[in-house]
């Protein structure tokens, strides 16, 4: 294998190894709860804990690695996601597992935040870029159902430490190859002054709203204490941009905005996640507490999609957008898995998974392989090399705040339509039924504004053509 395809491959399974610790985890965390005796309310932090230190440090992790070398940051992360991996797995208690998870989230932002990056500098030709990128957003767009698989497997064949075991050799393999692979990139460095202040507000900004986010589904959207953290969260990073625009060497350069590309990917790819993430979480109740699955056959439940989504990202994405152009291929794929969570809107307490859920997960694989990398390649086109760390970081971010608001609000909206009918007396599968099919009639209308968004911000010829080149 040539190295640069060597150096590619490096990249995109750390990645891969980052995005599945985001769902192997969740099959497991009923054994995690019953060993370490964790509470239902206490649990929720083994992930909300990674989620928030991941997505509050992206954007920090992107501009770092432009200023003191990709490279650095990228090893330096990689490190750290498996130390803290292993401090994980042999955690003896919940206090232990909850730092040691904001740990590897810390880590797995490193890493990812400059991936995208680094991809786009190895490969500066447009057709070798183009499916480059293919393969990275196959990382990105089956990682979480891989996961899952992963997850019930590993659950259920061995325990619930494995989940985090098994990045150990990974994470090593990688390290070695990385040092060796890798090329050395300097950057400007901090000398000139480093931008602490803009710093401070964005990641205290990202990691509120992030808590935020996850803390309404206890407390309400209504409750005083959602709307107080809220406000604060939303004036920090508003003096973050005020920041920005004075600051003599900002963390976010605003220019990259005037790039009507990254711009659009940025808001489209918000859309998008909060649609699919939730659909996920959704789906795997549906199968578990409606048709009665159990994990390890939840996990396998899915894997029709990450399947699908690699035929189309490995190996037709890259030859429908050079022939069609990013854009067209974007909204029809965007379009597909729209029609696939408005085919799930229909599903009943009786239903059946080869009826009701496989066609879904198959055409939600073809439409999401084909728009994910149409999308990033949106998000990196026309940025200026200085700037590929933070706008590769800017987009991992916006990602996973999308993720975020999804499960978020669909999970509150699924639990209040399922709450009303059992209080007026309806079945408990029913009621169940009706609150995901509310779930997943939202999820099918974020997935509408993400396809409209699409159409209007980048809309224009110009566009396309830099997403290719």
């Amino acid at each position: 294998m040539p190295q640069r395809a060597l150096a590619l491959a490096v990249l995109c399974a750390v990645s891969l190894m980052v995005v599945l610790d985001g769902s192997i985890v969740a099959v497991a965390l009923p054994a995690i709860q019953n060993d370490l005796g964790f509470t239902p309310s206490t649990l929720a932090w083994v992930v909300n804990a990674y989620l928030i230190a991941f997505a509050g440090l992206l954007l920090l992790s992107g501009r770092l690695g432009d200023l003191i070398g990709r490279k650095r940051v990228f090893l330096a992360g990689l490190g750290l996601f498996t130390l803290a991996s292993l401090l994980c797995g042999i955690a003896q208690d919940q206090a232990q597992l909850i730092v040691f998870r904001f740990l590897q989230g810390a880590g797995g932002a490193l890493a990812s935040a400059v991936v995208l990056g680094m991809i786009t500098t190895l490969y500066p030709e447009p057709r070798a870029r183009a499916k480059a990128i293919g393969v990275y957003s196959f990382t990105q767009a089956a990682g979480s159902s891989i996961g899952l698989i992963a997850g019930g497997t590993l659950t259920q064949l061995l325990d619930w430490h494995w989940t985090f075991f098994v990045n150990l050799p990974i994470g090593a393999i990688a390290l070695a190859l990385a040092v060796r692979l890798l090329a050395d990139d300097r950057g400007p460095g901090l000398r000139g002054g480093t931008d602490v202040t803009g710093a401070g507000l964005v990641t205290g900004g990202l990691m509120l709203l992030v808590y935020t986010i996850v803390k309404a589904e206890e407390y309400t959207w209504s409750d005083a204490r959602t709307l107080g953290l809220l406000a604060v969260s939303l004036l920090l990073l508003a003096g973050f941009v005020l920041r920005q625009a004075k600051a003599h060497q900002p963390l976010l350069p605003l220019r990259i905005f005037r790039l009507r590309a990254v711009s659009g990917a940025n808001t489209v790819m918000v859309l998008m996640v909060a649609g699919l993430f939730g659909f996920q979480f959704i789906t795997a109740l549906y199968l578990q507490r409606v048709l009665e699955l159990d994990a390890l056959s939840t996990g396998f439940a899915f894997l029709p999609a990450p399947l699908s989504i690699a035929v189309m990202s490995l190996v037709f994405a890259e030859r429908l957008n050079h022939r069609f152009g990013a854009r067209t291929v974007l909204v029809t794929g965007l379009s597909l898995v729209t029609l696939a969570l408005g085919f799930l809107a229909t599903v009943e307490a009786d239903g059946d998974y080869a009826r009701d859920v496989l066609p879904a997960l198959v055409l939600m694989g073809v439409g999401f392989g084909a728009a994910m990398p149409a999308l990033m390649g949106q998000a990196m086109s026309g940025v200026a090399p200085a700037d590929t760390g933070v706008a590769s970081g800017l987009i991992n971010t916006t990602q996973q705040i999308g993720a975020a608001i999804g499960t978020a609000v669909l999970a509150t909206a699924a639990a209040s339509r399922t709450g009303s009918l059992l209080a007026g007396g309806t079945a408990i599968p029913e009621a169940l039924t009706s609150g995901y099919r509310t779930a997943y009639a939202l999820s099918a209308g974020l997935l509408a504004l993400a396809v409209f968004s699409a159409t209007v911000l980048l809309r224009t010829r110009k566009v396309q053509e830099a997403t290719v080149a």
